[in-house]
């Protein structure tokens, strides 16, 4: 009978599945060579298959079952992590990394004030972030490149699990010496601004959100300028080459480029855009990531009913 693997080898074969090179993989792993090659030479053994084809270059190419294995164990290995710190105690400190992904427009609003509460309560956490579009992060975290995501639930694709934090409405900007910025109750309906000049938040998703908002409000919008900062939307705003649609707020009305803008709450029955905190379905959260959520929910605490929503997307 063939020897069992151990956990050991399991988490060799990842590193050298992720960087398909046994030099590269020893030295993050702290290894030497030839230690790394028995180990998956004995991994070869016990499984009784072939995991890696050996390239004249000196580098690896999965073969489809060391693929396969390469795929199934992350869920393997995250168990055993977890499995390793409950043995701990759950009294005991987290330590260790936790990689968050953060869709850009929101990073300034929230993130800075999550992470300083998080870091006071577990400073033995190491935490990383992946600020990108939702594109990146949905793949991102399919990939293992991030334990869980703070991000809008635009365009959220198959195999993920998501609790909603928030649900933020859009609302328009105009620059200070626009009509509608002298309106008392500062709202304004969309088709109120049809024909005049707009700046557009560019981004994956969140392009094909506004355009759903102009279609509900049967207007067609005169598209000036497309951005995918939102700090140059703004400033685009306040100097007067269009007014925006937005959803998250400020809480000034500055820009940088040193002019003023003035929000206007919607009128129109727009849908608003879920805040979620999203990670890969199937996937054993670690203690990390479940005490990041819960700082979230503490920090977004004004969502109410919503923050305790889950859902799988599968």
């Amino acid at each position: 009978m063939a020897k069992p693997f151990t956990l050991t080898q399991l988490r060799y074969f990842s590193v050298v599945a992720e960087l398909e090179n046994m030099t590269a993989a020893a030295e993050r792993l702290l290894v030497t060579q030839s230690t790394l090659s028995t180990a998956i030479a004995q991994l070869e053994s016990s499984l009784s298959t072939q995991l890696f084809v050996r390239l004249h270059t000196r580098g690896l190419r999965l073969t489809p079952s060391g693929r396969h294995l390469a795929q199934d164990i992350k869920v393997l290995l995250e168990h055993a992590d977890s499995l390793y710190e409950s043995a701990r105690g759950l009294a005991a400190g987290l330590v260790g990394e936790l990689k968050v992904g953060v869709f850009a427009p929101l990073a300034p609003f929230r993130l800075p004030a999550i992470l300083q509460t998080f870091e006071v309560q577990h400073p033995g956490v190491e935490v990383s972030f992946l600020e990108a579009d939702l594109a990146t992060l949905q793949s991102a975290l399919l990939d293992g490149q991030c334990d869980v995501a703070l991000m809008y639930g635009l365009g959220l694709g198959r195999g993920f699990t998501y609790k909603v934090l928030d649900r933020v409405p859009p609302h328009v900007l105009v620059h200070a010496a626009h009509p509608a910025a002298a309106r008392p109750d500062r709202s304004i309906a969309l088709r109120d601004l049809d024909g005049e000049p707009s700046v557009v938040l560019d981004l994956p998703h969140s392009r094909e959100y506004y355009e759903q908002l102009y279609a509900l409000a049967g207007v067609v919008p005169n598209v000036r300028h497309r951005f995918a900062g939102y700090e140059t939307v703004r400033s685009f705003v306040a100097k007067g080459h269009g007014y925006a649609m937005l959803n998250q707020r400020l809480n000034n009305d500055m820009t940088y480029s040193g002019g003023k803008v003035v929000v206007l709450a919607l009128t129109d029955n727009f849908p608003p855009i879920e805040v979620m905190l999203v990670r890969p379905e199937g996937v054993q959260p670690t203690r990390r990531t479940l005490a990041f959520e819960e700082t979230c929910h503490r920090v977004y605490g004004s969502a109410g009913p919503a923050a305790s929503l889950t859902e799988s997307i599968g």
